[in-house]
């Protein structure tokens, strides 16, 4: 009966969590170490805490130790450094964050506090014992071994040393030289798209659809004079 209720309880939690992510499955990656490069990239790793639908495959794959040994790999590799530097100098890295701005991401988490099902879809992969076994083999997993014996290689602290004079560094420290990118900036930051529904205020149309009909000149034009009385009838 206990294994009955178990076993419909992780069923429930498995149908909430595909619910939840409804409509995400595209945007979502799906490999650890498409993961990692998404949350690496200034330019998209604030997506996930910008709706509940996306949080939840994203904290279903922190848990799992596959991101934790492909975002170890990541950080051992100084490409992953240079990515991250020049996304800072992305204009999407500022969309990316100035997107918390919009009421409607505060609004879509009050709704999840009071949705059952994000609760029970998060704790989903706490209930899943597949975890905890992921966990207990992870040192003996190859991936982790490699990621080990990745330390040990002169390699990794050549290409550390020659990171530098890499192409990629070069083209990353002369962005700043372009004055395009200055340009790109002052864009983004005019764009109303980039504050979301907020983006409305500083949006020119919204004030042009708020002036239609009002004329000024009806405002300022003289007050027309009234009209002259009868004249009175010719005496007989």
């Amino acid at each position: 009966m206990q294994i009955a209720k178990l076993t419909a309880a992780l069923i429930a939690a498995a149908v909430s969590s595909a619910a939840l992510a409804n409509g995400t499955a595209a945007a979502t990656p799906a490999t650890a170490d498409a993961w990692v490069a998404k949350m690496t990239d200034p330019t998209q790793n604030a997506s996930a805490f910008r709706d509940p639908k996306t949080f939840v495959p994203w904290m279903n794959a922190m848990v799992d130790p596959a991101t934790s040994i492909a975002m170890t790999n990541a950080m051992m590799n100084p490409a992953t450094s240079l990515n991250f530097m020049t996304g800072m100098m992305n204009p999407a890295s500022f969309q990316n964050y100035m997107q918390f701005m919009d009421p409607a991401v505060q609004m879509k988490w009050m709704a999840a506090a009071m949705d059952p099902n994000f609760y029970t879809a998060a704790m989903t992969p706490f209930m899943n014992p597949n975890l905890y076994m992921k966990w207990m083999m992870a040192p003996m997993d190859p991936r982790l071994l490699s990621t080990g014996m990745q330390a040990l290689n002169p390699g990794m602290y050549a290409n550390w040393m020659m990171a530098p004079m890499s192409p990629q560094a070069m083209n990353a420290m002369m962005m700043p030289l372009n004055p395009s990118l200055y340009t790109n900036w002052m864009g983004a930051a005019a764009n109303p798209q980039t504050y979301g529904t907020m983006g409305s205020f500083i949006d020119p149309a919204t004030y042009n659809q708020m002036l239609q009909g009002f004329n000024p000149m009806a405002i300022m034009a003289p007050a027309a004079a009234p009209a002259a009385a009868p004249a009175a009838p010719a005496a007989q």
